[in-house]
């Protein structure tokens, strides 16, 4: 699994250092924000192996009390120092953070449990927004699906996946996922993302008069949301080419 990961990121890093000389203007910040999320997906794989190290030698510690003093001697060397230990605590803020990103709503007390999320869970779809907000739609999906698999309630990891999937116009997945989300949450802007983009399926398949009702309901939702009614005024107004907003944009602020 490791080695496909960096295996990615390092093809990545490459591409970006291809085009970052001749890259200039928007081009150019587009590759500093992908440098950006590898840099914190880099952070948060070293975080997780440091807490991993110490949760080791507490375990080879308690578990061996009589062992050797070659065995204990090399737990002790692995184990993090006191600023290592200080590093590693930040993991598990960096896995709550995932849950905070997209705009997420602070936890309540009707909603405790999708904000209660294990640390492995919350990793898993730290993992598949780095890969998003890299525009590597095929491996957020898998890592996406893997946190579904584990906590198939949990929105964030639901909105995420369904957005993927619109990103690879595989419409009838992204639909699927995003009926589920609207079900599943109470946050007002994540249902109109919900609706928008059911909005947008239905566009994509000429069926505008159902596709202009779910941008008026994505409206309804949350007026703050602009994504809806843009989308709106293209289906009336039918020139040409429908020019979409997903509302993916939303995700990655």
């Amino acid at each position: 699994m490791f080695a496909h990961l960096f295996a990615t990121m390092n093809d990545k890093l490459d591409e970006i250092r291809r085009l970052y000389p001749r890259a200039t203007g928007n081009g150019r910040d587009h590759l500093d924000r992908q440098l950006d999320t590898l840099k914190e997906m880099s952070d948060t794989i070293v975080e997780q192996w440091l807490l991993f190290e110490e949760k080791l030698a507490d375990f080879l510690d308690q578990s061996k009390p009589a062992a050797s003093p070659s065995l204990n001697a090399n737990a002790a060397a692995k184990a993090a120092s006191a600023p290592e230990r200080h590093a590693a605590s930040k993991e598990t803020a960096a896995a709550a953070a995932a849950t905070q990103s997209a705009g997420a709503p602070p936890p309540s007390n009707d909603g405790q449990e999708e904000w209660s999320l294990s640390t492995e869970v919350a990793i898993q779809i730290s993992k598949g927004q780095g890969y998003f907000k890299l525009h590597m739609f095929k491996h957020a999906a898998t890592e996406l699906e893997q946190a579904i698999s584990m906590a198939p309630d949990c929105q964030l990891a639901r909105m995420f996946l369904a957005m993927t999937h619109m990103h690879l116009q595989q419409w009838n997945e992204a639909q699927r996922h995003f009926q589920i989300l609207i079900s599943l949450t109470n946050y007002a802007k994540w249902r109109a993302i919900g609706y928008n983009a059911l909005g947008c399926i239905q566009a994509v398949g000429m069926n505008l008069e159902l596709a202009e009702h779910y941008f008026l309901k994505a409206h309804d939702a949350d007026p703050s949301f602009a994504d809806s009614l843009m989308n709106l005024k293209c289906c009336k107004e039918r020139n040409g080419q429908l020019s979409l907003r997903f509302g993916s944009t939303e995700l990655i602020r």
